[in-house]
């Protein structure tokens, strides 16, 4: 059976770093390396072969674009912005998690509890 954290890592981190990644990447380029330590800063541990895959599975998704300099080596350091679409979901997600902080952290704060059927 896999680790506690490894489940979490898998099932809810995940989630968690993709809203930072379209968080960074709308307020300007990112790249692998940047976020990786961005994420590091905020306590997770992501390693290349987690950040990568994921990032392109963004773009395939549309929500991320990767640019590489001109003239630039193949092995070159690529450059992701944030999509039109990107904003869309990253407008959403921010809503979300307004929602989910409201109910998780504030009505925990302030006392208020609700009965869940």
């Amino acid at each position: 059976m896999p680790a506690r954290k490894d489940i979490v890592t898998r099932e809810i981190l995940i989630g968690f770093w993709k809203v930072h990644i379209l968080h960074h990447a709308g307020e300007g380029p990112i790249y692998g390396q940047w976020i990786a330590e961005e994420l590091r800063h905020h306590g997770y541990n992501i390693s290349p072969g987690t950040l990568y895959p994921m990032l392109k599975r963004m773009e395939s998704n549309g929500w991320l674009k990767s640019t590489l300099p001109h003239n630039a080596p193949a092995h070159a350091r690529k450059e992701y912005t944030l999509t039109r679409e990107g904003r869309k979901i990253l407008a959403f997600l921010r809503t979300q998690v307004k929602e989910l902080h409201h109910e998780v952290i504030e009505e925990k704060y302030e006392g208020k509890t609700r009965k869940h059927d």
